[in-house]
């Protein structure tokens, strides 16, 4: 027996390891902020949903349209382990950081106008440090993604979570303002600084730049940067859409439905970044099939199970959402259906881009991304302005299904691709799609009735 058939079972082992960690920390996370946004709801009012929609939006624009992949290089990066590669990308992350907020403040006042909203005047370069505080994030924390030590990682997380819901949901008692959602997101992100350095083990950062290290995160970086621009449209440029063609508190019910509807969608994420690129990393060097067989045999699963969870969120919508939340956010419900079944056909070719990261082919992974997002964004807007809200989540879905023959072809040089599963799941996702929209095809149609094409 080799040794790459010796490390695979290692391999698997840390994989089921890390996606129990994940997923089962990912899963009270979503639970948490499922019950702070029901007592939030009560507390507050949807203009203030739409208002930190919008604050969301601009804040992760500004971090993906300036991501220097970092995290990817240190998590595949050969000297990933290394301190001066370590210190001169924390150094990288922490300048990034500065100018971003620095650029939050300069965008405040351009953002009220256009979308209408002045308190985004304020807002803004306050809820903008937390940019700050994310480029002080030690690397230790890439690294035990690197190696898939999440327990601990996840624990933070909850830890930080739990302390900043608790003071959003006392201030928002104390004020009735959207105030209270900043000053909440604001101590979560300072608590979870602190614990990242405090308890993640590992050597502390501090300023340190060699230009060999630069130059190599840079390089890798590059691409990186040019697809997290099109990744801002894939992940927030529905918002930036809509929030110029919907009113606030319309975007505010629209971001309630879509917190219900993307659980699936979001623990597919998490799961993907921190155990796909470790996996295609180490099975791309051990070069053995049967650790192939069982990466694809995790794809499949994971699909599956994300996928069936979509399917029963767009059948529950209605009746969930008027079941937890009062008649102002009664919209909500057919909005969800609408967003889970359009997020079905992009379900499918999800994990191919992380193959290539965990390969160091940036260039590649930012073309995939790069016509995943033009071809989606292109149809979201042709559907909003030909058919409002139902138009543009068609739109989202029928891109899926446009872009599949890119996304093979790169799977295919990768020697990733997988055509059982990505067929298979195309067809159903499709069908299943058509079905959901069409059970709940009245309430659908009283939404669209009861609000003009202004509204949504």
């Amino acid at each position: 027996m080799t040794q790459a058939e010796n490390n695979a079972p290692t391999l698997i082992a840390r994989l089921l390891r890390g996606a129990a960690f994940t997923s089962g920390g990912f899963v009270i996370s979503q639970a948490l902020r499922f019950g702070s946004n029901l007592i939030l709801t009560r507390l507050l009012f949807p203009e203030a949903f739409g208002l930190m929609a919008l604050v969301t939006m601009i804040l992760m624009g500004l971090a993906l349209l300036s991501d220097t992949g970092v995290q990817q290089s240190i998590m595949q990066h050969a000297r990933g382990d290394e301190p001066d590669f370590l210190n001169t990308a924390w150094t990288l992350n922490l300048a990034r950081g500065v100018l971003l907020w620095l650029l939050a403040c300069a965008l405040a006042w351009p953002a009220a106008a256009l979308y209408s909203a002045p308190d985004l005047i304020s807002i803004l370069p306050v809820a903008g440090f937390a940019l700050v505080l994310l480029g002080l994030s030690p690397t230790r924390v890439f690294t035990a993604q690197r190696h898939l030590l999440l327990g601990r990682i996840m624990g933070i997380e909850l830890a930080s979570q739990i302390v900043g819901i608790a003071l959003m949901i006392w201030l928002a008692w104390l004020t009735n303002s959207v105030w209270a959602l900043v000053w909440g997101s604001l101590a979560t992100a300072v608590i979870k600084l602190a614990l990242d350095w405090s308890l993640l083990p590992g050597p502390a950062n501090r300023l340190r730049w060699e230009p060999r290290a630069a130059r190599e995160l840079l390089q890798f970086g590059g691409w990186i940067l040019l697809a997290s621009a099109f990744g801002f449209l894939l992940t927030q440029g529905d918002r930036a859409i809509l929030g110029v063609h919907l009113s606030i508190e319309a975007l505010g019910v629209y971001n309630i439905a879509w917190f219900l509807a993307s659980f699936p969608i979001l623990l597919t994420n998490a799961l993907v970044a921190r155990l796909l690129i470790p996996a295609y990393r180490e099975s791309a060097a051990a070069a053995n099939p049967a650790l192939d067989a069982r990466i694809r045999r995790l794809r499949v699963y994971l699909t599956g199970s994300v996928g069936l969870m979509l399917v029963v969120l767009a059948l529950i919508g209605p009746w969930l959402v008027a079941w937890l939340y009062d008649p102002r956010y009664a919209d909500a419900g057919p909005i969800m259906v609408m967003i889970a079944a359009a997020s079905l056909p992009p379900l499918v070719t999800i994990t191919y881009d992380q193959a290539a990261l965990a390969r160091g082919e940036s260039r590649r992974f930012f073309l995939m991304i790069a016509a995943r997002a033009a071809i989606q964004t292109t149809l979201f807007i042709l559907g909003v302005l030909l058919a409002g809200l139902p138009g543009a989540l068609l739109g989202q879905a029928l891109s899926g299904l446009m872009i599949y023959p890119l996304i093979a072809y790169h799977a295919r040089k990768m020697r990733v691709w997988h055509k059982a599963h990505d067929l298979g799941f195309m067809l159903a996702a499709l069908i299943t799609a058509a079905g959901v929209a069409l059970a709940h095809r009245d309430a659908i149609i009283t939404m669209i009735t009861i609000n003009s094409a202004a509204a949504y």
